[in-house]
């Protein structure tokens, strides 16, 4: 059965913790489940999910939580890739209920779902427990950490007839509740050797006094176009930063806690297409969040924890991938003593220049997955109508009503003039840049 899966999903062989994970991950298991960012935990639990379903049970399954919107939404894309046979539903605040109650009146066999909305639909009733045997808690500790304690207790004692419980996270659960149910779970700890091969170097540059903005732009100018996340502890940092790198002309997005969800989706979206090299976030991007591999995480503010070093850092020098970590400190600055690595205090040289734009820009069409719109029909669209060569598009993402796709920036106005009124499935679709 798995190599079925691998296929669709374009995987030729299982990782050792996706192999170790097929064995022991059982009816009636406790895992706790402990790797890397970015080493393939999300499979790891989905193939043996996919054994202990059965097509003969009306109602959910299994119900895995998240702790953020974007982490369901990957969970679910990459289910969708198995293409199992099997209904999957997903919900997470900040987009209408109304369109979720109208998915659960036929129930998914797997539900996946931020704390907060899946709390909700159990107190409106409007999601059944009963029949839930399967409960996944990815990245566990981060939910516990962004508050949702209450509701997490709240959903565990109401799935009375669970038999299997997953907990996943990329750092070791200093505290494993007792609503959890857990009490002597199988252990699968893949920290270290998920890090096999990967190498980190850690670089540090001080300011000659207290303001580190401009500090931070000649770092970004000597990395040129190399993918970079630029860390801070608040949303108000990241805003100011913004503020900054817009004046000095250096495109970017940003990401946290404060942004409309679909301005966030859209952000991530640009960066995972390379429309900007450049995020800046707060911690709430330092795990779980479907982006390539980034090349440098700048810690414009220090982390607070060991675990946040850790976390922030996991976006980079993966699966035996090299990366940097740069510290950007203000004069009277001291490294923490939680950070041991090797740091390499440098200066950069006189002499910098702007990065070059990118070689792709997004483009926004007005139709998606509920027009029944593919990556397809899209790329054909684009070269077809408007007269694109296949190299000059690049990632498509299709969200419920709209498609975001990377074209070559130097044909996107052109493009727009000549899709303009042409139809996808004799749908008119609106077409600009998006903002």
């Amino acid at each position: 059965m798995p190599e079925r899966f691998l296929q669709r999903l374009k995987i030729n062989t299982l990782r050792p913790l996706q192999e170790e994970a097929l064995k022991v991950i059982k009816k009636g298991s406790d895992i706790i489940l402990l790797s890397p960012t970015g080493s393939g935990k999300t499979i790891a639990f989905l193939l043996p999910l996919v054994k202990l379903m059965k097509e003969d049970i009306k109602g959910i399954q299994a119900l895995i939580i998240t702790p953020s919107r974007e982490l369901a939404l990957q969970v679910e894309r990459v289910f969708r890739d198995m293409q199992t046979g099997f209904k999957v539903s997903t919900c997470y605040g900040g987009h209408p209920i109304a369109t979720e109650l109208n998915n659960l009146r036929t129930p998914p066999a797997l539900l996946i779902g931020t704390p907060g909305r899946i709390a909700d639909h159990l107190r409106r009733k409007s999601i059944d427990p009963v029949t839930i045997r399967t409960l996944i808690l990815d990245e566990f500790d981060k939910s516990l950490e962004l508050g949702f304690r209450d509701e997490m207790e709240f959903i565990i004692n109401s799935t009375i007839a669970l038999e299997t419980r997953i907990l996943t996270s990329a750092t070791a659960l200093t505290e494993i509740p007792d609503f959890t149910g857990i009490v002597k779970p199988i252990v699968l700890d893949f920290r270290e050797s998920g890090k096999t091969g990967s190498i980190l170097n850690v670089k540090a540059i001080k300011a000659e006094g207290t303001d580190k903005l401009e500090l931070l732009f000649k770092v970004l100018c000597h990395l040129g176009d190399e993918s970079s996340i630029i860390f801070c502890n608040h949303r108000e940092a990241v805003e100011r930063i913004s503020d900054l790198l817009g004046q000095k002309g250096i495109p970017h997005g940003l990401y946290h806690g404060g942004m409309e969800q679909d301005k966030r989706e859209l952000s991530l979206i640009k960066f995972r297409n390379g429309s900007h090299t450049v995020m800046l976030t707060t911690d709430l991007a330092s795990r779980g969040l479907d982006i390539p591999e980034i090349r440098h995480i700048i810690h414009y503010q220090l982390p607070s924890t060991a675990s946040a070093w850790t976390h922030r850092n996991g976006r980079t020098a993966r699966m035996e991938k090299h990366g940097t970590a740069w510290l950007i400190l203000a004069d009277k600055d001291f490294v923490p003593a939680f950070i041991s690595e090797s740091i390499e205090f440098i200066e950069l040289p006189g002499e910098l220049s702007l990065p070059p734009l990118t070689r792709w820009q997004t483009i926004y069409l007005s139709v998606g997955k509920k027009e029944k719109i593919s990556r397809g029909d899209v790329a054909g669209f684009l070269m077809q109508k408007g007269k694109l060569s296949p190299d000059d598009v690049g990632r498509i993402d299709i969200l419920d009503h709209a498609s975001l796709a990377a074209v070559n920036r130097s044909k996107t106005r052109e493009l727009i003039k000549l899709v303009t009124g042409e139809r996808i499935k004799n749908k008119v679709v609106k077409t600009e840049i998006a903002r």
